[in-house]
């Protein structure tokens, strides 16, 4: 292999991020457009506007989101200088939080634990510490705020990832098997009653171990065993809502069957999709967590800092700020993203969203 080639596969992967996050954005920002401009969904939408609380952890969520791309966008230093060591791209994140404390992100750090905005060690006061740090520090020394910054990808990829690939299968398969019934229902119900006869926990540990340790295997394997219970609820929801008035009078009325699932089935089972993926959602962020504890999770996720952090705190004196930290913005983005759910439900809710 030349040099060229060498250097190149070097880049590429990183460049394939900085597309497909490139890609993303546009996808999103786009469907947002169209959501909010669509005659149905817009209306109701813009019923969010009123409602403080959705507001607020909007915000949140939008601030989570924005980390996440700017930890996403990376390229390489012209001159990465030689006390740096290998030249690594480095994203918009890392970049921001080196100009912002004036050093580069991995010499912001000590030779061991220092406590939030410290100046001394917290195991050896005698010494100075370099820096001051927000957050305070980890064994290593490095700079804790640091890693939390580090760790909101993971953990909004972890929750987001996985549902792109599960809701649309459940929708698929619930809204089929309930809608037409018959063998197609059959086949549906064998399928998921298979899945769920399986435990997800060691079904996910084999699809990692198949598909190798990282967080495209992760979402994807998360993805992958965690529609069943979606699909369950869109069937049983889907059986009643076909033998509602307005739909047998669609089918009277020479209505297709694609027009009567995209305008009267799924628009009433998007509380029940909307609700559950909430609920996924904090389940997807803490079975990461797990994985962590088993080994088998991601190296920056929070889910990582607060398995490293459960020995610090049978230290004397007790470590508490990495867990603690860390805990709260795994909770922040819990809550936020509930509280949220909550009122979007509401609002695409037609039972409770009516005039």
């Amino acid at each position: 292999m030349t040099t060229t080639d060498q250097t190149a596969a070097e880049i590429a992967p990183h460049l394939i991020q900085n597309c497909i996050t490139f890609v993303l954005v546009a996808l999103a920002i786009a469907g947002i457009i169209r959501v909010l401009r669509h005659p149905y969904w817009g209306i109701r939408m813009k019923g969010l506007w009123g409602r403080t609380s959705a507001m607020v952890t909007l915000a949140v969520i939008v601030l989570f989101v924005m980390i996440t791309v700017m930890d996403s966008i990376a390229w390489l230093d012209a001159d990465p200088g030689k006390d740096i060591g290998v030249n690594r791209p480095r994203t918009i994140l890392d970049r921001g939080f080196a100009r912002a404390v004036g050093v580069h992100e991995k010499k912001f750090k000590e030779d061991s634990y220092g406590a939030p905005m410290a100046k001394v060690e917290f195991t050896d006061p005698s010494r100075i510490l370099k820096y001051k740090h927000l957050m305070g520090t980890s064994q290593t020394g490095y700079d804790t705020f640091y890693r939390i910054l580090k760790g909101v990808k993971p953990a909004v990829i972890i929750g987001t990832l996985p549902l792109i690939i599960a809701v649309p299968l459940s929708l698929l398969f619930g809204v089929s098997a309930g809608f037409f019934g018959g063998r197609v229902d059959d086949f549906v119900v064998y399928i998921y009653t298979t899945l769920a006869s399986i435990p997800g926990i060691l079904l996910l540990i084999a699809l990692i171990a198949a598909l190798g340790q990282g967080l495209p295997q992760i979402a994807f394997g998360l993805g992958v065993t965690g529609w069943v219970g979606l699909c369950r609820l869109v069937r049983g929801e889907t059986l009643k809502l076909r033998e509602l008035e307005y739909v047998q009078a669609s089918r009277c009325l020479g209505v297709s069957q694609p027009k009567i699932i995209i305008r009267h089935i799924i628009p009433n089972l998007m509380h029940i999709v909307i609700i559950t993926a909430i609920l996924a959602f904090t389940g997807l962020v803490l079975t990461e967590s797990v994985l962590a504890y088993l080994g088998i999770g991601l190296d920056n996720s929070w889910g990582a800092i607060i398995d490293e952090a459960r020995g610090e705190l049978a230290r004397d004196p007790v470590i508490w700020w990495n867990i603690v930290f860390a805990s709260f913005f795994l909770f922040l983005l819990v809550l936020c993203v509930n509280v949220f759910g909550d009122a979007l439900r509401d609002v695409l809710d037609p039972k409770t969203s009516a005039g």
